[in-house]
């Protein structure tokens, strides 16, 4: 496979891939859009799917020497469908199947030896934030609203938070984002280390272009050995993020997340039960 035939349409639902050769041997950056602007670009099932398989297509793609993604529209991505978060506290098959994609999403993306540069503008939440977060360089605009929904949805903080926040912005600003689930605004976010840089808003593209167009024109080699080694902290963290996802799954089989689900749809504060079992 090679960075054209990564950019068949249709290939990955959700998601608008495009090439951009910066040789003429073809060598360039790969573009990915999380695209589904009617629903501010939120990952139903399939979307779901095509954001953890991607990042093995990626890595094993020849021509392929930078990831540059981002949202269409007005936002990055709003998170999980309601649809697929329904269908998972029902259907014990569906939330083993989006249990595995979720573990793989993280793997997947530490594990991708291409340079990852994540340009996040507006609403940045679920498994779009995971991959926000993981990306080697996170560029937010200075509106961008970071958000872990899970402790409002009514299931543990699993994806990748455990796995990551503490060690980019501490073990006390990550408790307290992750127990409140109070938003984090691009400005704010750099000033805590959750992401890399923070620029304006309309200079967002601009600059997020010309840190793949640099790190696409490095040496391949130092680059992602480099990115690998440096990932060996997020590696190490590997039993904590698996306990943290098979908490959060754990969660979708409770009544907290029917109640969090209706308490979204009807856009209302959750009335959640008083105690836990445990």
């Amino acid at each position: 496979m090679n960075l054209e035939q990564l950019c068949v349409p249709g290939a990955y639902p959700g998601l608008y891939l495009e090439a951009h050769d910066l040789t003429e041997s073809g060598s360039g950056i790969l573009e990915i859009v999380i695209r589904s602007e009617k629903t501010l670009n939120s990952v139903n099932a399939e979307a779901h799917r095509a954001l953890t398989q991607v990042w093995r297509d990626i890595d094993a793609a020849a021509g392929v020497r930078c990831v540059l993604i981002r949202g269409e529209g007005r936002g990055f991505s709003s998170g999980g469908d309601f649809t697929l978060i329904e269908e998972m506290s029902s259907d014990f098959t569906a939330l083993a199947r989006v249990w595995r994609e979720a573990r793989d999403l993280v793997y997947n993306v530490v594990n991708c030896g291409k340079p990852i540069v994540s340009a996040i503008h507006g609403p940045c939440v679920g498994a779009g934030l995971a991959v926000a977060l993981l990306a080697d360089v996170s560029i937010a605009a200075k509106t961008a609203r970071i958000l872990d929904g899970h402790v409002r949805l009514g299931v543990a903080a699993g994806d990748h938070a455990a796995i990551i926040w503490p060690l980019l912005c501490g073990l006390n600003k990550a408790k307290y984002h992750l127990l409140t689930g109070e938003p984090v605004s691009g400005e704010e976010a750099e000033r805590i280390g959750l992401v890399s840089l923070c620029v304006p808003d309309e200079e967002l593209l601009d600059r997020s272009w010309k840190v793949a167009r640099k790190l696409a024109a490095g040496s391949p080699t130092a680059i992602r050995w480099t990115k690998y080694a440096l990932n060996n902290w997020l590696r190490a963290m590997g039993p904590t993020f698996d306990a943290s996802l098979a908490l959060e799954f754990l969660g979708f089989t409770g009544p907290d997340v029917k109640e969090g689900l209706s308490s979204l749809r009807e856009k209302r504060e959750p009335r959640f039960a008083e105690d836990a079992p445990i």
